[in-house]
């Protein structure tokens, strides 16, 4: 691999329509994420200040489960669970209670039940804990004419290079909050109590801009992207996208998640030229705006002509291929860049942990998935490593508990 002083190379734009550097490579299903709704008052120049941000509190109760179109917060874990033989019905709703009472009890600021270092639960930081479901779960308790349909495993695509490590899973917890510690004692809290009843399958772990850097601003990826363009607005856009609004009350007000772990290549994008990069994405990175336009929300004119002949956003740009206009087939995404050890030669090991949130997986997320797979340019610096869906349940009232809909 050549090194990173080597001089930027240049990509032949009629290179890359002839197919030149379209061998392969992973998707990032439309690399976007929502861009972070400004609390009341705060702008980018009267920040929140930081005692806030560490008693700030995030609702666990109510119909829908928080996490999901909540302002994403500075840091997240994924923890996916393998429930161990003999869990079945009854043994899952003893867990699921459990679990239940520690995150209320901790994204409310208060430590849960059992918890052992109860003065790391005080500053909660926005902390939410989301549950998922995933096949197998509903398979344990013998309710599989109760999974959502498109709750199943994915098509294989060309791009995947998908590791077990790093894939599937019974169970699902988001932990997410604005403080990284909050983040660790919540984890630690609910992997001691969900010993019984299941064994830890993966962590990713992630993390955005920090808490207040840049309110009701886009935030960037590793490779310099503004990453939240896309999603569907706030309110009843996302609540169409995003929530299933009718049938029976273990289905009302769930949604689904699919989590993709993508690696990107640093080492090859750093060998780029500035306009490439903006060809492989389809914007500028400084402002996030369109080829064709000057701000970050312009609408891009697919039709528009350079000098060359050739149009100024391509066919093969992510923008292109990531592009949907109907706010009912949009997909919320709420991903996380990861950064771990670079190898003994300094490459690094980087990417994004990549959280899709929609009413239907087969309706919505399949078909951007195999548009990217099928002519994203930046498949060249990405590869998906890791793959797991989950069903998203309704939430529950004050004294109830995650998943009584489904388990009674």
């Amino acid at each position: 691999m050549t090194g990173t002083g080597a001089p930027a190379r240049r990509v032949s734009r009629r290179g890359l329509l002839t197919g030149g550097a379209m061998a392969a490579g992973g998707a990032l299903a439309g690399a976007g994420t929502l861009a972070a709704v400004r609390p009341q008052g705060v702008r980018p120049d009267n920040p929140v200040p930081v005692a806030q941000v560490g008693s700030a509190v995030e609702p666990f109760h109510g119909a829908r489960q928080s996490g999901v179109t909540t302002d994403p917060q500075a840091h997240a874990a994924f923890v996916a669970f393998t429930l161990r033989p003999g869990t079945d019905r009854a043994a899952l709703g003893r867990m699921l209670r459990l679990l239940s009472d520690d995150a209320a009890r901790l994204t409310q600021g208060r430590p849960a039940l059992a918890d052992t270092e109860p003065e790391l639960s005080v500053l909660p930081a926005r902390l939410t804990v989301t549950f998922g479901f995933g096949p197998g779960l509903y398979a344990a308790a013998g309710l599989d004419e109760r999974r959502p349909a498109s709750v199943a495993e994915l098509p294989a695509f060309g791009i995947d290079r998908l590791q077990p490590r790093w894939s599937g899973g019974d169970l699902l917890l988001q932990i997410c909050a604005d403080d990284p510690l909050t983040v660790a004692h919540t984890q630690r809290v609910l992997v001691k109590d969900s010993r019984p009843f299941a064994v830890v399958r993966w962590v990713q772990q992630g993390f955005r801009r920090a808490a207040g850097a840049e309110p009701g601003r886009t935030q960037r990826n590793l490779f310099g992207q503004l990453d939240g363009t896309a999603n569907p607005k706030p309110g009843a856009p996302a609540d169409t996208a995003v929530w299933v609004t009718d049938g029976p009350d273990w289905l009302r007000d769930s949604t689904t998640l699919v989590v993709r772990r993508i690696s990107m290549n640093l080492e090859t994008w750093d060998l780029l030229g500035r306009s490439d990069r903006e060809l492989a994405v389809g914007r500028r990175l400084d402002t996030g705006a369109p080829l064709t336009g000057r701000t970050e929300h312009d609408e891009p004119d697919f039709a528009a002509l350079g000098p060359d002949g050739l149009t100024v956003i391509p066919d093969f740009s992510h923008l292109t291929r990531a592009r949907v206009t109907d706010d009912r087939q949009k997909i919320l995404r709420r991903p996380y860049n990861y950064d771990g050890v670079p190898t003994p030669e300094g490459n690094a090991d980087s990417g994004l942990v990549f959280a899709s949130y929609q009413a239907d997986i087969a309706r919505q997320f399949l078909p951007v998935q195999r548009r990217l797979a099928e002519r994203d340019l930046l498949n060249e610096w990405t590869t998906p490593i890791g793959s797991a869906v989950f069903a998203v349940p309704p939430g529950c009232p004050e004294g109830g508990w995650i998943g009584r809909q489904l388990l009674g």
